[in-house]
């Protein structure tokens, strides 16, 4: 008898944008059409990356995934729930507690040692800090940073500052990692152990969406978006997801 195949089997679309739209109006003769109902799934577990020139929707995009903004028109749907219509306080809420973010300039606060940047998403959630210390020495450990505790960002190198912000990503446990630029103000050695430490936590299951310009960067998703005037141009599949029989 011949083989039977093994099915392909569907993980569940964390990320559903069903004709978003995003205009700026600057004034009656100067309207900026950021987003041209834009259309994208993300499946869970998956690794995907964003590119874009200027002015080609990137930024706005990444804006309205982090529900760091509102689409004009449209649905965005962020683990089962529809985030586009959410009033402010839910759609902060639902950010603090889905979304973790790294960003290219880390947003660290100075005057905070190394666990209490990792815990400072904890506090906007009304956490109580003494139960979850264990927690966040333990994502210290875990980007090796467990001999810096109590070390400020002006004591830390650019790489280790980064690795504070990975684990401060985590520390919520969200359904996704917004990565914004990670590895822009690194040099290549450190942007490559920055990546494959993010590579790692999508390997562990994490939902990845990064944005970058850099096409090696990019080489490490799964799936490629690359937008242009407003609208998703093209994209391109680095390797299959989901793996068959996975």
């Amino acid at each position: 008898m011949p083989a039977t195949r093994q099915p392909v089997i569907r993980p569940e679309a964390i990320i559903r944008i069903e004709g978003i739209d995003k205009t700026y109006v600057l004034s009656a003769e100067n309207i900026v059409h950021a987003l041209r109902g834009v259309h994208l799934n993300i499946d869970q577990g998956s690794y995907v990356a964003i590119m874009g020139p200027s002015g080609s929707g990137k930024s706005t995009m990444l804006n309205i995934l982090g529900c760091l903004d509102r689409p004009t028109a449209g649905s965005y749907w962020l683990g089962g729930e529809n985030v586009a219509t959410m009033p402010d306080d839910e759609l902060s809420e639902a950010r603090g507690k889905k979304i973790g973010f790294i960003f290219q300039s880390y947003n660290l606060i100075a005057q905070l040692t190394v666990i209490e940047n990792i815990q400072v998403p904890l506090f906007y959630q009304g956490v109580d800090l003494a139960t979850s210390h264990g927690r966040c020495v333990e994502l210290a450990k875990l980007v090796g940073l467990g001999d810096r505790l109590d070390h400020r960002p002006a004591q830390l190198s650019g790489g280790q500052q980064q690795r504070v912000a990975i684990a401060r990503s985590l520390v919520n446990d969200p359904i996704m990692i917004l990565a914004d630029e990670p590895t822009g103000n690194l040099d290549s050695r450190t942007g490559t152990e920055v990546l494959e430490m993010i590579g790692q936590l999508n390997a562990n299951g994490k939902t990845i969406v990064l944005v970058t310009h850099d096409d090696k960067v990019a080489a490490r998703a799964h799936r490629v978006i690359h937008m242009r005037d407003g609208l998703i141009d093209r994209e391109v599949v680095n390797r299959p997801w989901p793996l068959v029989g996975k």
